[in-house]
Protein backbone atom coordinates (compact mmCIF):
# COMPACT_ATOMS: atom_id res chain seq x y z
CA UNK A 1 0.00 0.00 0.00
CA UNK A 2 1.17 3.74 -0.97
CA UNK A 3 0.98 5.80 1.82
CA UNK A 4 1.22 10.24 1.48
CA UNK A 5 5.00 11.81 1.99
CA UNK A 6 5.08 14.53 4.22
CA UNK A 7 8.09 16.89 3.29
CA UNK A 8 8.56 19.76 5.96
CA UNK A 9 11.59 21.45 5.42
CA UNK A 10 12.36 25.45 5.29
CA UNK A 11 14.48 25.24 2.14
CA UNK A 12 12.29 25.58 -0.89
CA UNK A 13 15.18 24.38 -3.41
CA UNK A 14 15.66 21.36 -1.23
CA UNK A 15 11.65 20.37 -1.19
CA UNK A 16 11.40 21.09 -4.92
CA UNK A 17 14.88 18.28 -5.57
CA UNK A 18 13.45 15.76 -3.17
CA UNK A 19 10.00 16.42 -5.10
CA UNK A 20 11.08 15.86 -7.65
CA UNK A 21 13.25 13.27 -7.41
CA UNK A 22 10.23 11.41 -5.31
CA UNK A 23 8.42 11.72 -8.62
CA UNK A 24 10.18 9.84 -10.61
CA UNK A 25 9.95 6.84 -8.88
CA UNK A 26 6.03 7.03 -8.37
CA UNK A 27 6.63 9.03 -4.57
CA UNK A 28 3.96 11.70 -4.77
CA UNK A 29 4.79 14.37 -1.52
CA UNK A 30 3.55 17.61 -0.09
CA UNK A 31 5.89 19.68 0.96
CA UNK A 32 5.47 22.55 3.92
CA UNK A 33 8.22 25.20 4.50
CA UNK A 34 6.88 25.72 7.99
CA UNK A 35 6.82 22.94 10.91
CA UNK A 36 3.82 24.96 12.59
CA UNK A 37 1.71 25.13 9.00
CA UNK A 38 2.39 21.30 9.04
CA UNK A 39 0.92 20.72 12.68
CA UNK A 40 -1.71 22.82 11.64
CA UNK A 41 -2.92 20.55 9.29
CA UNK A 42 -1.54 17.32 10.71
CA UNK A 43 -5.36 16.62 11.71
CA UNK A 44 -6.86 16.37 8.29
CA UNK A 45 -3.91 14.53 6.80
CA UNK A 46 -3.93 11.10 5.73
CA UNK A 47 -1.52 8.92 8.23
CA UNK A 48 2.09 8.60 5.68
CA UNK A 49 5.83 8.61 6.29
CA UNK A 50 7.43 12.53 6.84
CA UNK A 51 11.17 13.42 5.76
CA UNK A 52 11.83 16.10 8.16
CA UNK A 53 14.67 18.83 7.91
CA UNK A 54 16.90 19.04 11.56
CA UNK A 55 17.15 22.98 11.47
CA UNK A 56 14.23 25.02 10.91
CA UNK A 57 13.71 28.05 12.06
CA UNK A 58 10.53 28.13 14.12
CA UNK A 59 10.75 23.77 15.51
CA UNK A 60 13.41 22.10 14.51
CA UNK A 61 12.87 18.51 13.16
CA UNK A 62 13.20 16.64 16.63
CA UNK A 63 11.09 19.11 18.13
CA UNK A 64 8.44 18.73 15.46
CA UNK A 65 9.15 14.76 15.98
CA UNK A 66 8.60 14.96 19.70
CA UNK A 67 5.53 17.00 19.44
CA UNK A 68 3.84 14.74 16.88
CA UNK A 69 4.62 11.83 19.47
CA UNK A 70 2.88 13.57 22.03
CA UNK A 71 -0.27 13.92 20.15
CA UNK A 72 0.03 10.01 19.20
CA UNK A 73 1.40 10.30 15.30
CA UNK A 74 3.96 8.23 15.33
CA UNK A 75 3.99 8.03 11.63
CA UNK A 76 7.37 7.05 9.69
CA UNK A 77 9.66 9.41 9.88
CA UNK A 78 13.14 10.49 8.03
CA UNK A 79 15.29 12.75 9.44
CA UNK A 80 17.59 14.69 6.95
CA UNK A 81 20.52 16.97 7.92
CA UNK A 82 23.17 18.88 6.62
CA UNK A 83 24.18 19.87 10.66
CA UNK A 84 23.78 16.21 11.92
CA UNK A 85 25.61 15.33 14.83
CA UNK A 86 25.48 12.04 17.06
CA UNK A 87 23.45 13.31 19.94
CA UNK A 88 20.80 14.57 17.02
CA UNK A 89 21.19 11.30 15.25
CA UNK A 90 20.41 9.31 18.80
CA UNK A 91 17.45 11.94 19.53
CA UNK A 92 15.86 10.99 16.18
CA UNK A 93 16.08 7.06 16.58
CA UNK A 94 15.04 7.22 19.99
CA UNK A 95 11.78 9.20 18.84
CA UNK A 96 11.12 6.47 16.18
CA UNK A 97 13.09 7.63 12.63
CA UNK A 98 13.23 5.18 10.33
CA UNK A 99 16.86 6.85 9.34
CA UNK A 100 18.67 9.69 9.65
CA UNK A 101 20.10 10.94 6.42
CA UNK A 102 22.79 13.72 5.92
CA UNK A 103 22.73 16.15 3.16
CA UNK A 104 22.84 16.17 0.21
CA UNK A 105 20.91 12.76 0.53
CA UNK A 106 21.55 9.88 -1.11
CA UNK A 107 19.06 9.12 -3.74
CA UNK A 108 18.67 5.51 -3.26
CA UNK A 109 19.46 5.61 0.80
CA UNK A 110 16.25 8.05 0.58
CA UNK A 111 14.14 5.63 -1.46
CA UNK A 112 14.76 2.50 0.46
CA UNK A 113 14.31 4.74 3.98
CA UNK A 114 10.54 5.56 2.40
CA UNK A 115 10.21 2.12 1.41
CA UNK A 116 10.93 1.35 4.92
CA UNK A 117 8.33 3.52 6.31
CA UNK A 118 5.65 2.83 4.08
CA UNK A 119 6.17 -0.85 4.76
CA UNK A 120 6.13 -0.31 8.78
CA UNK A 121 2.97 2.28 8.72
CA UNK A 122 1.37 -0.65 6.73
CA UNK A 123 1.74 -3.05 9.61
CA UNK A 124 0.76 -0.49 12.20
CA UNK A 125 -2.18 0.33 10.15
CA UNK A 126 -3.21 -3.19 10.02
CA UNK A 127 -2.75 -3.91 13.86
CA UNK A 128 -4.83 -0.97 14.66
CA UNK A 129 -8.10 -2.20 12.51
CA UNK A 130 -7.62 -6.07 13.77
CA UNK A 131 -7.75 -4.32 17.08
CA UNK A 132 -10.88 -1.92 16.51
CA UNK A 133 -12.74 -4.89 15.30
CA UNK A 134 -11.77 -6.85 18.73
CA UNK A 135 -12.97 -4.02 20.61
CA UNK A 136 -15.96 -4.36 18.70
CA UNK A 137 -16.59 -7.60 18.97
CA UNK A 138 -15.68 -7.31 22.62
CA UNK A 139 -18.30 -4.83 23.21
CA UNK A 140 -21.25 -6.64 22.48
CA UNK A 141 -20.85 -8.94 25.29
CA UNK A 142 -23.59 -8.33 28.01
CA UNK A 143 -21.25 -7.76 31.64
CA UNK A 144 -21.94 -10.99 32.79
CA UNK A 145 -20.63 -12.62 29.30
CA UNK A 146 -17.49 -10.72 29.78
CA UNK A 147 -16.88 -11.90 33.41
CA UNK A 148 -16.89 -15.56 32.09
CA UNK A 149 -14.76 -14.59 29.55
CA UNK A 150 -12.73 -13.12 31.80
CA UNK A 151 -12.50 -16.81 33.88
CA UNK A 152 -12.31 -18.34 30.52
CA UNK A 153 -8.92 -16.63 29.45
CA UNK A 154 -7.70 -17.20 33.04
CA UNK A 155 -8.05 -20.68 32.22
CA UNK A 156 -11.11 -21.72 34.71
CA UNK A 157 -13.30 -24.52 34.09
CA UNK A 158 -16.45 -24.36 33.91
CA UNK A 159 -17.25 -25.75 36.95
CA UNK A 160 -14.97 -23.02 38.88
CA UNK A 161 -16.67 -20.45 36.97
CA UNK A 162 -20.21 -21.44 38.08
CA UNK A 163 -18.30 -21.50 41.77
CA UNK A 164 -17.26 -18.16 41.39
CA UNK A 165 -19.97 -16.67 40.02
CA UNK A 166 -23.07 -18.12 41.64
CA UNK A 167 -24.03 -19.98 38.69
CA UNK A 168 -24.93 -23.10 37.25
CA UNK A 169 -22.72 -25.22 34.93
CA UNK A 170 -25.14 -25.24 32.41
CA UNK A 171 -25.95 -21.24 33.04
CA UNK A 172 -22.00 -20.86 32.18
CA UNK A 173 -22.24 -23.24 28.83
CA UNK A 174 -25.21 -20.87 27.96
CA UNK A 175 -22.65 -17.73 28.08
CA UNK A 176 -19.81 -19.57 26.82
CA UNK A 177 -21.57 -20.49 23.96
CA UNK A 178 -23.26 -16.73 23.37
CA UNK A 179 -19.59 -16.10 23.82
CA UNK A 180 -18.52 -17.98 20.89
CA UNK A 181 -21.26 -16.91 18.59
CA UNK A 182 -20.59 -13.21 19.59
CA UNK A 183 -17.04 -13.41 18.81
CA UNK A 184 -16.99 -16.00 15.95
CA UNK A 185 -14.74 -18.61 17.92
CA UNK A 186 -15.89 -21.30 20.24
CA UNK A 187 -12.33 -22.14 20.45
CA UNK A 188 -10.79 -21.10 24.62
CA UNK A 189 -7.21 -20.17 22.38
CA UNK A 190 -8.75 -17.74 20.35
CA UNK A 191 -11.21 -16.11 22.70
CA UNK A 192 -7.89 -15.70 24.68
CA UNK A 193 -6.15 -14.47 22.03
CA UNK A 194 -8.92 -11.72 21.80
CA UNK A 195 -9.50 -11.04 24.97
CA UNK A 196 -5.79 -10.30 25.37
CA UNK A 197 -5.70 -8.30 22.56
CA UNK A 198 -8.46 -5.88 23.54
CA UNK A 199 -6.65 -5.58 26.74
CA UNK A 200 -3.52 -4.13 25.42
CA UNK A 201 -5.24 -2.06 22.96
CA UNK A 202 -5.50 1.79 24.44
Amino acid sequence: MIHSVYLVDDDEAVRKALALLLSTVGITTKGFADPQAFLAEVPKLAPGCLILDIRMPTISGLKLQERLAAQGINWPTIVISGHGDIEACRRAFHNGAVDFLPKPVDEQDLIDAIQRGQEALTRTLDRRAEQAETLALLAALTPREREVLDRIAEGFTTRQIAEGLDLSPRTVDSHRAAIGAKLGTVSQAEMTRLWLEGRETP
